[in-house]
């Protein structure tokens, strides 16, 4: 199916004028309406708005391609807008959108996402998109597409030479999402080789899978593979080939450099290892690059988790102030629905740490990888320790210990692999289902319970050493600072752990200082747990450039969960960047915490976030101290993130 088969005369509009994205979108289903493709339009626009909270469907170079499949549309279609004003249409590359595609696709099938890919590799060339901006009418635009369509994939190809005679180069590309760069890349690819007078053929690990496969003969013939991939590929058929791995975006940008790098010989000879088959064990990586695709690959899993539970969890208090509950320590629970709510967040909050550490430990060793991981993230969790393997509130080791447990776990379960490579293999079969996972778990059991009673002996250290200092009225500043601050160190971990149990013992006691001293301490607690989240939130919506397309997109719940006193929130943000994240949440809750007790702001409740505000001693002034720690953290994040590259 050809490009202008899908595209009617009467589904283009030139030279319209919009005010913004949704303005777009409207006037291109009401093209697709009018052309008949559609049963219900409505439907089919809910699909499209959807599509478009996943990520912005522009690809940059003034051109957005949404799309969605939907049981509401009659047949695949297209419809098309030229702006001549440019709108915003969130752009990877920050500039206005003046051509628009609209692709509509039914449930069967993948056609739009073959026509998604011939029309990213033709919207590579700047002169095609020029023209079709330009056009005049929609008979000359779809002369434009029909000729570069013609010329670019003929209904006949030819079998050319380098077909007959094998290509000197071979690439793979692939993107998290599978759609725009994935194309783009392997465009810019065939275009430098076209160019250099280099044979090259590029696969393309797309949503629809992956197509123009190499095949073992090529392989074999060729000088070396290009792999430029955010995700994992299947990399063990290129064992004993030069092989050069690298970023989906340096295809797009240095195709001509990736070239050299394998016509001049300076890829280094890959050796598949079998424990795991992935992009990830290319040897001209760096060490730093491979601890980052691991470390975000168990985040990209956690951030449903923290997401949907965090939500719940401030739908429970909300439920609860609405019906009056006393905000004491029950408050969230103080209703059936709100326990409802509290309960199943907290399950899914559950999940949360076992997630991480097992994805991350899956990435490196693959499959087997991914019980050790994941029991080691659950043993962080719940604190596990010889003396208590069930768990020990006292000794777990949050977030932090679920890092470790990933990365540790990942790596032993890759050395028994490889131990095992030597066994008879009449034991091959059993491997995977017996070896693996019992000499896995056995090792990350008693790696966890050794590393939990350190925590828990720091984090009780913590409480008596800050206990102590509480009791001196006039250290009540410093102790609030240095309480708000520990609460952003690795929330839910034994720093987090110990200012909070800290701050509640005293609160019930209500025995130190002056009487108002408890009082201060925990709302300084509280208020260091609310800035984490906070900060994270305002950082992503104001100073987008220093964050990926999926942190972007969750940022804002953050808002949500902050004002909530869901501290975990920012957990996916501080494990995908830790040394920027941690610091700048820190001093923005240490601040904020300060503040709060020079104030002489109160809390009589143990939990609840903006819920809890009549029990709020001198509420607006701690709104303003909150406000504060939160563009504190959000300020230095922003000194501390790099800018991501266009």
């Amino acid at each position: 199916m050809r490009i202008t088969d899908l595209l009617k005369k009467e589904g283009i509009s030139l030279g319209v004028s919009v005010k913004d994205k949704r303005d777009a979108i409207d006037t291109l289903v009401a093209l697709h309406d009018k052309c008949g493709n559609l049963k219900d339009a409505a439907a089919y626009k809910e699909g499209i708005l959807k599509r478009e909270e996943m990520g912005t469907t522009a690809i940059g170079m003034e051109v957005a391609i949404p799309h969605a499949k939907s049981e509401a549309v009659k047949a695949p279609a297209l419809t098309a807008i030229t702006v001549p004003g440019g709108v915003n249409y969130d752009a990877p590359d920050g500039a206005d959108c003046k051509l628009i595609f609209m692709i509509a696709a039914t449930l069967d099938g993948d056609v739009h996402l073959e026509v998604l890919a011939r029309m990213m590799q033709m919207l590579m060339d700047p002169d095609f998109t020029g023209k079709l901006k330009a056009a005049s009418s929609a008979d000359e635009f779809l002369r434009i597409i029909d000729a570069k369509e013609t010329e670019k994939f003929p209904d006949e190809p030819k079998e050319t030479a380098p077909a007959q005679s094998g290509y000197r180069v071979l690439a793979v590309t692939a993107c998290p999402t599978g759609i725009a760069h994935t194309y783009m890349a392997a465009e810019a690819l065939a275009k430098a080789g076209e160019e250099m007078g280099i044979t090259i053929k590029v696969e393309t690990n797309g949503s629809g899978g992956a197509k123009n496969v190499l095949t073992a003969k090529e392989i074999a013939e060729c000088d070396g593979i290009i792999i430029a991939a955010d995700k994992s590929v299947d990399t063990a058929r290129f064992n004993g080939k030069p092989v050069f791995s690298t970023k989906v975006a340096d295809g797009i940008h240095k195709p001509q450099e990736l070239i050299n790098k394998i016509v001049n010989g300076e890829a280094p000879v890959f050796h598949s290892d079998k424990a795991a088959d992935s992009s990830e064990d290319i040897g001209n990586e760096s060490f730093g690059r491979k601890l980052y695709k691991h470390l975000m690959n168990g985040v990209s899993h956690m951030l449903p988790f923290v997401v949907a539970g965090g939500i719940f969890i401030a739908i429970a208090f909300l439920i609860d102030s609405f019906a009056g509950v006393p905000q004491d320590s029950n408050f969230g629970v103080g209703t059936p629905v709100s326990a409802w709510f509290k309960s199943i967040g907290g399950v899914a909050f559950g999940f949360m740490l076992p997630i991480l550490a097992g994805f991350i430990a899956m990435s490196i060793a693959d499959r087997p990888g991914l019980l050790v991981g994941f029991v080691g993230g659950a043993l962080a969790s719940s604190g596990a320790t010889f003396a208590a393997p069930g768990g020990d509130e006292k000794s777990v080791s949050g977030f932090l210990g679920a890092l470790l447990a990933g990365f540790i776990a990942g790596w032993l379960i890759k050395m028994i692999m490889k131990g095992c490579d030597h066994l008879p293999r009449a034991l091959e079969g059993i491997k995977p289902v017996l070896i693996y996972p019992l000499a896995g778990l056995g090792i990350v059991g008693v790696m966890m319970c050794a590393v939990n009673p350190v925590m828990g002996l720091i984090n009780q250290g913590m409480q008596n050493g800050i206990s102590a200092m509480a009791k001196n009225p006039a250290l009540i500043v410093p102790v609030c600072a240095l309480l708000a601050g520990m609460m952003a160190i690795d929330m839910g971990g034994p720093f987090n752990k110990a200012a909070y149990v800290t701050a509640t013992g005293l609160l019930a006691s209500g025995a130190i200082g002056s009487n108002e001293a408890p009082f201060m301490i925990m709302a300084a607690v509280m208020i260091g747990g609310m800035v984490p989240p906070i900060a994270i939130a305002l950082s992503t919506t104001i100073f987008r450039n220093r964050w990926s397309a999926d942190e972007r997109k969750n940022g804002p719940v953050n808002f949500i969960m902050g004002l909530s006193f869901v501290t975990e929130g920012a957990i996916p943000y501080a494990a995908g960047h830790p040394l920027q994240v941690i610091p700048s949440c820190v001093v923005g809750s240490a601040c904020a915490g300060a503040l709060s007790a020079l104030f002489g702001c109160t809390l009589m409740a143990p939990h609840g976030g903006i819920f809890v505000l009549p029990t709020i001693g001198n509420p607006l002034m701690y709104f303003l101290a909150l406000a504060i720690g939160s563009i504190v953290g959000m300020l230095m994040l922003a000194l501390l993130m790099k800018k991501k590259a266009k």
